[in-house]
């Protein structure tokens, strides 16, 4: 079911969406050479309880972290881990989901490690314009299908990368995984029209070469993630927005002046 949200409830999501920015914002100064992912998982579950949020990660479906923490061709879902210890070069995607006094927000972010290969901050920017292409997408009357257009002519047509297929975005809150479907790909025209007071997350996953992934089992902790197919690097970014009558509004914004026109408030 797809449950249209009032101004109050977008306000809720927003303030979540906000204390979700934050921990991202404060991990711009966690990331660097010689620290371990397992640090990350650290400051966002401190940070997030801090200030009176719940990781809304922890507890589901087994998942035992506040975080998903993946590197370099890992593409989602990997756990946190004190063994892997991060190098200048790498690419590193933070993501998390928040629930603060009921309402929950979910974004992804992706960071460099230190001074980048060319190839791999091209991947980033283009991982990054893509997500914003999709949300420009996101007016009322619009549908599913224009968002995901968007998103895989850019990466695919224009930048010949991958666009991953198998993981896509959805709709949030009451939940963190909620209807509709957001696929990063599709034909402009098809899938459910948007309306007014939908709470969708828009998260494209991009692969330096093929958009093709496979799983990777973590029998330690009983727990399969997803890597890029050819072993080539990956990057994620997404936010959590609202459909409103003022066009898309990004609710996990970390950039007040690049997200000026997306602001809820």
């Amino acid at each position: 079911m797809i449950t249209l949200k009032s101004p109050r409830e977008i306000e809720g999501m927003w303030k979540s969406g906000q204390l979700l920015a934050n921990t991202h914002i404060g991990l711009r100064n966690i990331i660097k050479p010689g620290i371990s992912s397992w640090e990350i998982e650290e400051f966002a579950d401190n940070y997030i309880t801090e200030h009176g949020g719940t990781p809304s990660e922890k507890g589901f479906e087994g998942y035992k972290y506040a975080t998903c923490v993946c590197v370099n061709d890992e593409v989602a879902h990997g756990i946190p881990r004190k063994n892997l210890i991060l190098k200048k070069g790498d690419v590193v995607k933070v993501d998390m989901t928040v629930n603060l006094d009921g309402y929950e927000s979910d974004s992804c972010w992706t960071y460099g490690v230190g001074e980048m290969k060319a190839e791999d901050q091209k991947l980033m920017d283009v991982t990054h314009k893509a997500l914003y292409l999709g949300i420009d997408q996101a007016v009322i009357g619009n549908r599913i299908g224009d968002i995901g257009h968007a998103i895989q002519q850019y990466v695919e047509t224009d930048n010949h990368m991958g666009d991953v297929r198998d993981l896509i975005g959805h709709g949030i809150q009451p939940t963190m995984h909620e209807l509709p479907n957001v696929p990063h790909y599709g034909e402009p025209g098809t899938g459910l029209r948007l309306r007014e007071g939908m709470t969708i997350t828009i998260e494209p996953m991009v692969n330096l070469g093929t958009w093709e992934i496979k799983d990777k089992f973590v029998k330690a902790d009983g727990w399969e993630y997803f890597v890029s197919a050819d072993g080539t690097n990956s990057a994620q970014y997404e936010h959590t927005i609202a459909i409103t009558k003022d066009g898309p509004k990004i609710l996990t914004s970390q950039d007040p002046e690049y997200d000026a026109k997306y602001l809820w408030k």
